[in-house]
């Protein structure tokens, strides 16, 4: 039997005391023995004003209690903090580590035999899965789902990869004011996270893979109906898992489902981000995400999802063709299919079930992918000891073997007062760099990988450039664009000895980004470094805690001390 309102107990010295204590609080909100009596399946709320991903958080809270009651078990809604990527500053990634660790905790802290995380926008999955996984309580997870598409004078438009283009129109003068205000009301047409495979996304594909939530729970669109029946579902496993007091994280996130993750991820056309993601839910278990395996994955397994940016279609195009479980049939033996799931079924029943859509060219047979190498490539080099990833699926084919001339700008506030200047040194075969945009840099390693194109080549019809940074990327972005080096500059990377007019060197193919200056001189640059200082911004609170112990992104950006397993 579960353990319910007697788990957990509050600590006066006498455990009897400590649940009638309980039990009597507990009955001011109207519950009756019966009630209190059940299994508990606590639920996450992450809704907030500020956060539009999660808009449609309260009817699947609703539908999920429906489908725990319906099971002969207690819902308990409990709140968390709420993360919206656009309305997180200085990014939502800076507090990743904080709402896994706030989920954790509540976890731990109030009773509960199993719990449902729901989250969405990008860095609310990874935050509760590494909570769950540190926590190691049965952990049913609900994506809040894509939205729906958008229109714009006959064109279908995805939030954000659109937001990227049009916004490089206006920029580029190619449209005017009138025309990108219009298009600002159009671009994200109801609540839920991207409808494009960004790191939401991605996210959501990789937690199906790893068997955490029901089939088909990565594409729902987020305002449609199958949502919340697979809410109610989802409520009714949770229930079951209550009772059964299992399967928990630690049983269902083998080395193989973490294979399968990889494959997934490079499949999809996935997001650079999930690769940080995927690493640091990995290290909070036994098991550890290779960066060079997952490059010789890269090179196995071809993007078969036709989605936007490396695509054309949007998530519900994916969804409605047969969304992960037909992606996984069409893998075929890439897929370790005795991978279990939340249900206890395996990845191999998941599979079986799969939906055949007759005339869908969403998701692509492997003998016809729409790229033949995977998402993603793992460069090292003397500008990356420890690596950097590229998403080559999204690039421009062009650019991936390139030598260009080293245009540097020191920090996200250098690039955004310079990078329009009209006086500023620079073509279209030149590299952009930024520096000090990597996790404790910036801080929190924000997306400004995606540096903009010059205002005087994008007006000149410039639509790609390599750049190069410490920095993150949305998945939803298009170009030519190196993330991740590592170790940063803020750290003493080699990402800090580049000067203006260095040659860098990016060959994808042979894995490599190069800085062109011999070692002496790079010595000699080293030595010249100002030593590394406390900054201001992390004299206090979390702040301090965050720049004391973050991690570099080969390591998932976790902190240092919450590795491995959790307290038990």
């Amino acid at each position: 039997m579960a353990d319910g309102l007697r788990k957990g107990l509050t600590s006066y010295g006498d455990a009897g005391f400590s649940l009638f204590l309980r039990k009597a609080f507990i009955k001011a909100m109207g519950y009756s023995d019966d009630a209190l009596n059940r299994p508990i399946v606590g639920i996450t709320n992450t809704h907030s004003d500020y956060n539009p991903c999660h808009g449609n958080v309260p009817q699947i809270i609703e539908a999920v209690k429906r489908g725990v009651m319906l099971a002969g078990a207690m819902p308990m809604v409990f709140p968390t903090i709420s993360i919206a990527e656009s309305f997180a500053f200085p990014t939502s990634m800076y507090l990743r580590n904080l709402m896994a660790m706030d989920t954790e905790e509540m976890i731990r802290a109030q009773p509960m035999d199993s719990v449902v995380v729901i989250g969405g926008c990008d860095k609310t999955l990874p935050a509760q899965i590494m909570a769950a996984v540190s926590a190691d309580l049965p952990t049913v997870v609900i994506p809040v789902g894509p939205m729906v598409v958008g229109h714009h004078k006959g064109e279908v438009l995805g939030a954000c990869t659109d937001c990227r283009r049009l916004w490089a129109k206006f920029r580029a003068g190619e449209i005017d004011e009138t025309e990108i205000e219009a298009v600002n009301g159009r671009l994200a047409p109801s609540v839920g996270t991207c409808m494009v495979m960004g790191t939401a996304s991605t996210m959501a594909c990789i937690t199906e893979a790893l068997g955490l939530s029901l089939p088909m729970s990565a594409t729902i669109p987020a305002p449609h109906a199958e949502r919340f029946r697979s809410a109610e579902a989802s409520g009714k496993v949770a229930a079951e898992m209550a009772v059964a007091k299992g399967p928990r994280p630690s049983e269902l996130l083998t080395p193989a489902a973490f294979r399968n993750a990889q494959v997934v991820l490079q499949a999809i056309g996935g997001s650079t981000n999930g690769l940080i993601h995927l690493t640091a839910i990995a290290n909070r278990t036994a098991h550890r995400i290779d960066l060079e395996a997952f490059d010789r994955l890269g090179r196995e397994v071809p993007v078969l999802i036709d989605l936007k940016p490396s695509g054309a279609h949007y998530m519900e195009h994916f969804h409605h063709a047969g969304g992960v479980p037909k992606l996984m049939a069409q893998l075929g033996d890439l897929i370790d299919l005795d991978a279990g799931t939340i249900t206890g079924a395996t990845l191999r029943d998941v599979v079986a079930g799969a939906e055949d859509v007759p005339g869908q060219d969403a998701i692509r047979p492997r003998d016809n992918p729409i790229k033949p190498e995977g998402a993603m490539a793992v460069l090292h080099g003397n500008l990356a000891p420890r690596g950097a990833v590229i998403k080559h699926s999204a690039a421009s084919p062009r650019l991936l073997q390139h030598t260009g001339r080293a245009v540097v700008f020191d920090s996200v506030e250098d690039m955004t007062l310079r990078v329009d200047d009209p006086k500023l040194d620079v073509s279209a075969d030149d590299v952009l760099v930024l520096r000090n945009a990597g996790p404790k840099g910036a801080p929190g390693m924000p997306e400004a990988g995606y540096l903009p194109i010059p205002m005087k080549l994008a007006r000149a019809g410039v639509k790609d450039m390599v750049r190069i940074s410490d920095a993150r990327m949305s998945g939803t972005a298009f170009g030519t664009i190196v993330l991740h080096i590592t170790p940063e500059s803020a750290v003493g990377g080699p990402l800090s000895l580049v000067k203006n007019g260095d040659m860098i060197r990016l060959d994808v193919a042979k894995r490599s980004i190069e800085l062109l200056v011999d070692a002496a001189e790079l010595e000699i640059r080293r030595a010249a470094l100002a030593p590394a200082a406390t900054p201001d911004w992390a004299k206090r609170g979390y702040a301090h805690l965050f720049n004391e112990t973050i991690l570099q992104a080969d390591e998932g950006c976790d902190f240092d001390f919450m590795r491995g397993k959790g307290r038990g």
